[in-house]
């Protein structure tokens, strides 16, 4: 395995793990209360914090398990991300139309700032699986 597709999934666990801890911890205050009083900032900027430390700090420990892999890259491994990014981009984009709904709309800014984490989720997500379906598959 490259040292591409082990970042891609680290990525992709990564990118699994941290949303839906974030998502389970707020998610359980909105029956409670007001989405109005639920204090999501902190805990949104702290997962967004965690999910790219840990995603550094577990690429670091790949590359130390196997140095000699390390930063390489090649032509196959470029054309992966590139295809990659693609798909990440268009799911960006079309995900990022019901945050921008959601605030024509004028719903609470706790829906729109929330849409706006799954729109960024769901990107890195699909980028990652066509990535690493291009790893495993081929083309």
């Amino acid at each position: 395995m490259s040292s591409e597709e082990k970042r891609t999934w680290i990525s992709a666990v990564v990118g699994v793990v941290v949303p839906v801890v974030y998502l389970a911890i707020v998610l359980s205050k909105v029956p409670g209360a007001g989405v109005a009083r639920i204090a999501y900032v902190g805990p949104m900027l702290t997962a967004i914090g965690v999910g790219i430390g840990a995603s550094i700090v577990l690429t670091i420990v790949a590359a130390i398990a196997s140095p000699r892999d390390a930063g390489k890259t090649d032509e196959r491994d470029r054309e992966v991300n590139r295809r990659g990014e693609y798909v990440g981009f268009y799911v960006m984009s079309i995900a990022a139309l019901v945050p921008l709904v959601l605030a024509m709309a004028e719903v609470e800014h706790f829906w729109i700032a929330h849409a706006l984490y799954l729109a960024f989720v769901l990107a890195a997500l699909a980028s990652a699986a066509v990535k690493i379906v291009a790893y495993r598959r081929g083309w």
